[in-house]
């Protein structure tokens, strides 16, 4: 049973409802089929023709290797997903979930490995701008919560962009491998019971236009990152960060700012 309390602070999107964020429950709850239960978690739709187009889809395209891959995908993915624009390429074993929530803008590339999850309830999921390149191993979850990148947005390969509420990557970023923006967080106020079965709170991530951050970057829930800032290899950004900053370190913190004129 959630409270009051919890309704109220998840109406108000700085917490959301546990609930949904534990797949293991979602996958042995009592009163549906196992189809059923697939097909919720992984689609996003129950009905039978939903489902069989998902199947066939992947079925025929998302493992199959080499330039006979890239073209059934080119032309089967575009079936399930929300929106495709035109030149959209697909690696191998690509994987999509809910996704009549995935939107893609034009001459965008994702590559192998890439997992894009816009699951969740009420949420609107992902939208990836025109331009875009995801690189090898990158995963995009949501969790109820939406994922937006900007134009020319380039992702290097086994980053993580997790939203449970709302997280915005801005045009044309340069995010180095192994970055991960992390856009909601686990309460932990109480002793009694594990961290786990506690609440989820999220306030979501911004980070703005032409930012650059560099191989292992944290962006901590409820940070911000100015326009035209860089980020340094390794340092976790908790709060805010001003436009045109060089930061660096654990937590965070401004080297200079790149509009001074240097020696």
């Amino acid at each position: 049973m959630v409270s009051d309390d919890l309704r109220k602070r998840v109406k108000a999107g700085r917490e959301h409802d546990p609930r949904i964020t534990v797949i293991q429950k979602e996958l042995f709850k009592p009163g549906s089929s196992k189809v059923q239960r697939y097909a919720e978690l992984v689609i996003g739709k129950t009905d039978f023709w939903s489902l069989f187009k998902y199947e066939l889809v992947v079925t025929l395209s998302s493992w199959v290797p080499g330039a006979l891959g890239l073209f059934l995908r080119a032309k089967l993915y575009p079936l399930v997903l929300g929106r495709t624009g035109k030149n959209v390429t697909f690696g191998l074993n690509v994987t999509l979930r809910h996704p009549h929530k995935i939107s893609i803008g034009d001459d965008v590339v994702i590559d192998d490995g890439c997992l894009l999850d816009a699951k969740g309830t009420d949420n609107q999921g992902i939208t990836i701008g025109s331009g875009v390149f995801i690189g090898r191993n990158t995963i995009l979850s949501c969790k109820n919560g939406d994922i937006v990148i900007g134009d020319y947005a380039n992702i290097g390969f086994n980053c993580e962009i997790f939203s449970a509420s709302r997280v915005y990557l801005g045009a044309s970023t340069l995010v180095a491998a192994y970055t991960y923006l992390v856009g909601g967080d686990h309460l932990y106020d109480r002793t009694d019971i594990p961290v786990l079965n506690q609440g989820r709170t999220a306030r979501g991530i911004e980070v703005d236009d032409n930012v650059w951050l560099g191989a292992h970057v944290v962006i901590a829930d409820g940070s911000r990152v100015g326009r035209d800032a860089i980020i340094g290899a390794g340092a976790v950004v908790i709060g805010e960060i001003d436009p045109f900053c060089i930061a660096a370190g654990i937590p965070a913190k401004s080297i200079r700012d790149r509009r001074d004129v240097q020696d």
